[in-house]
C-alpha cells in the first residue's frame, strides 16, 4: 500500500511513465521471447536468417542510444517519446502481417529504433518530473518495469495458443494506446538546442571522463540483468528438469520488487552517499551467484536470484539519479543515450565472455560461468568505489536538474 500511495504523491506525467514502462515491458515480453520460435517453426528460417533479424533489432536500439538521447534534449522528451511508441505500434505489427525477409527486417529496424528512441527519452523526462524524488521515481520505474518483465512471458505463452499473430497484435495495441495516453496526457514540453551543435553536445559528454568510466564501471550491473533471462533460468530448469521453473526466477523478483523496492530506496536515500550504495549493489548482485555455484537444487538458484533483484533495487535507482548529474540539464538526454551505448556495448563483450563460461562449464566446472559472474560484480563494485572516492561522482543530483519540469522552460 505504500508503494501505491508514493505514486499518488508525483505529478500526472510522472505516473503515465510508470505505467508507460509497465506497459512497454509487457508489450515487448509476450512477443519478442517467442519470436525466435516463430521464425525458425512457423516460418521455416534457418538459424543464420533468425540471427540476422534479432541482431538487426538488437544493433538498431543499441546503436541508435545516442540519437534518441539528443533528439530528446533538442526536440522535448514527449514528442520522442510519442515517435518511439508509435514506430514500435507499427514494427509489432508487420511482425504479425508480414512472412517475408523484407518485412522482418524492417518490422526489427522500426522496433529497435523505436528502444532507441524512447528509453533514453523516457528516463531523461521522469528524472526531470520528479524533481528532488527522483531516486523515489526510478525506484518505482524499476517496480513497474520488472512487473511487466513477469506479466508480459506470461500473457505470450497463453496468446501463443492461438499463434504468434494473436501475440504480435497484442503488442502492437497495448503500444498504440501508450502512444495515445501519452499523446493526451504528457505535458508538452520545449527543447532547445545547447548552441555548440551535435557533435559538439557529443564531444562535451564523451569529453567527461568521470562519466565515461561510470558507464564502464556499470558493465557488471547490465551483465548480471541480463542472466535473469540467460543462466539463472537455466540452473532452475537444470535443478528440476522443469521448464516451468524459469519463471519461479521472475516471480521472486516480481514479489520483491513490490514489497521492498520503494523502501529500500527511501532508507539508503537518507543514509550516506549514492556512490557507495550503488557499490554495495553491484557487490550484491556478484555475491548473488555464489549459493548456485556451490549448493545442488533449486532454493539456492532462487536465494540467487533474490540476491540479484535485491543488488538491482539497490543500486539501480540511484545509477539512474546520478547519471544527469555528471553534466548540465540541457544535455541530460544525451547523457542517458550515451550512457546506454557505452555500457551496452560493455555488457555485450560481459555476456559473450559468461557464455563462454557456461559453454566451457559443460565440461566438469559447472561453478565457472556463476564465478565469472561474481568477478564481474565485484569488480564493477571496486569501480565504483574508486570512483567515489575520489570524488569523481555527483554526490547528489544537481540543484538546477532537481527542479520540477514544469517550473523550468527547457524540456
Amino acid at each position: 500500500m505504500k508503494t501505491w500511495h508514493e505514486i499518488r504523491r508525483f505529478p500526472l506525467a510522472v505516473r503515465l511513465l510508470l505505467v508507460n514502462q509497465l506497459g512497454v515491458n509487457t508489450g515487448f515480453y509476450l512477443l519478442i521471447p517467442y519470436l525466435a520460435t516463430h521464425l525458425t517453426e512457423n516460418l521455416g528460417l534457418s538459424a543464420a536468417v533468425v540471427g540476422v533479424v534479432l541482431g538487426v533489432r538488437n544493433l538498431s536500439q543499441q546503436g541508435l542510444f545516442i540519437i534518441g538521447g539528443s533528439a530528446s534534449d533538442r526536440l522535448g522528451a514527449r514528442g520522442v517519446i510519442i515517435a518511439g511508441c508509435a514506430l514500435r505500434t507499427l514494427g509489432f505489427a508487420l511482425f504479425a502481417l508480414g512472412d517475408g525477409l523484407a518485412v522482418l527486417l524492417a518490422a526489427s529496424v522500426l522496433s529497435g529504433v523505436a528502444g532507441a528512441l524512447f528509453n533514453p527519452a523516457v528516463r531523461a523526462y521522469l528524472a526531470q518530473e520528479a524533481g528532488e524524488n527522483r531516486a523515489e521515481a526510478f525506484a518505482l520505474f524499476n517496480v513497474f518495469a520488472t512487473t511487466g518483465a513477469l506479466i508480459g512471458p506470461l500473457l505470450g505463452s497463453v496468446l501463443l495458443l492461438v499463434d504468434f499473430r494473436a501475440s504480435a497484435l497484442t503488442a502492437a495495441g497495448i503500444f498504440a494506446v501508450l502512444t495515445v495516453a501519452q499523446a493526451l496526457v504528457l505535458p508538452a514540453r520545449r527543447g532547445e538546442p545547447s548552441g555548440s551543435g551535435l557533435l559538439g553536445d557529443w564531444r562535451e559528454v564523451l569529453g567527461n571522463r568521470a562519466f565515461l568510466a561510470f558507464a564502464l564501471a556499470m558493465v557488471g550491473m547490465f551483465t548480471l540483468e541480463n542472466q535473469l533471462y540467460l543462466l539463472l533460468p537455466d540452473g532452475a530448469r537444470d535443478a528440476t528438469g522443469w521448464d516451468g521453473a524459469a519463471g519461479l526466477v521472475f516471480l521472486v523478483g516480481t514479489v520483491a520488487n513490490l514489497t521492498l523496492q520503494l523502501r529500500i530506496t527511501r532508507s539508503l536515500k537518507a543514509r550516506g552517499s549514492r556512490g557507495r550504495w550503488i557499490g554495495v549493489g553491484l557487490a550484491v548482485m556478484g555475491l548473488a551467484f555464489l549459493p548456485p555455484a556451490f549448493l545442488p537444487g533449486l532454493v539456492p538458484v532462487l536465494a540467487g536470484a533474490l540476491l540479484l533483484y535485491t543488488g538491482v533495487m539497490i543500486a539501480q535507482p540511484f545509477v539512474m539519479e546520478l547519471i544527469p548529474g555528471f553534466g548540465r540539464p540541457g544535455l541530460t538526454g544525451t547523457y542517458f543515450g550515451i550512457f546506454y551505448v557505452v555500457s551496452g556495448v560493455a555488457a555485450a563483450v560481459g555476456n559473450a565472455a559468461v557464455g563462454w563460461a557456461m559453454d566451457t562449464g559443460e565440461q566438469g566446472a559447472a561453478w565457472l560461468p556463476w564465478a565469472c559472474c561474481t568477478l564481474f560484480g565485484l569488480a564493477s563494485a571496486l569501480g565504483v568505489v574508486r570512483l567515489h572516492r575520489r570524488g569523481a561522482l555527483p554526490a547528489s543530483p544537481a540543484p538546477e536538474a532537481a527542479a520540477p519540469v514544469g517550473e523550468r522552460s527547457r524540456a
